[in-house]
């Protein structure tokens, strides 16, 4: 699926040449496989940090010169416990690319297990969630979004799940809800409503809410009724 299935052509237009692609970067994957502690990067999560496709390997030491002051210390000790106990990488944090310009990002975590059920491993995405848009082009979103979320209960609340679990904004919250449409070749409006379905049935009160969380919105789309 496409951003057009659910606005028209003309407002997609109108979004991308306004918006410009800083807006929808692609989001990246990753893979850290606990063991030896190896790192696997996609072209587009290499060009998040700034590199060209190929020109470096990623490691820990890599990844962490990369983090914002303020927050490497807690991506550190997010890293170690990966490594240590089996969870997912996951989390909010920001970036300064090789432009040391700062992006904020969203990654989303997910186990990756052997044969055995046993974790080796942990995988995901990286959403760049920064705030890029001009008062102009926030003005242009303002008139387009409308036709893709109004009188879409379910999108809102889809939406505000996501605005709650990770600390970003209403528009932030509708770009990852949009990233897994298009990556998943499924519907927004079916895939948020499934999402909403099955998170009234995640419990929040006990330890690792975070983590099934992102499991959820990495899997449901697997659930939704092609039909």
């Amino acid at each position: 699926m496409t951003l057009g299935d659910d606005v028209s052509p003309e407002a997609v237009s109108a979004m991308e040449e306004t918006i410009g692609i800083d807006a929808c970067a692609e989001p990246g994957w990753f893979r850290f496989w606990f063991a030896d502690q190896r790192w696997e990067w996609s072209d587009e999560l290499a060009a998040m940090y700034g590199y060209e496709p190929g020109t470096v390997k990623p490691t820990t030491e890599l990844l962490l010169s990369h983090k914002h002051p303020d927050d490497r210390e807690h991506v550190a000790s997010c890293i170690a416990a990966a490594a240590e106990t089996g969870q997912p990488f996951c989390g909010r944090h920001r970036i300064i690319d090789t432009n040391d310009e700062v992006r904020e990002v969203v990654v989303v975590g997910d186990l990756t297990v052997d044969e055995d059920g046993t974790a080796v491993g942990t995988s995901g995405y990286y959403v760049d969630v920064t705030e890029r848009l001009e008062a102009q082009r926030q003005e242009v979103l303002e008139e387009i979004l409308p036709e893709v979320i109004e009188a879409r209960a379910v999108i809102e609340q889809a939406k505000g799940a996501l605005i709650l679990a990770y600390g970003v904004n209403a528009d932030q919250a509708f770009r990852v809800l949009r990233w897994r449409s298009q990556e998943t070749n499924t519907k927004l409006r079916d895939l948020a409503a499934q999402f909403v379905d099955e998170l009234r049935m995640l419990s929040k009160d006990s330890a690792g809410f975070r983590n099934r969380f992102d499991h959820l919105l990495l899997t449901v789309h697997e659930r939704v009724d092609a039909s």
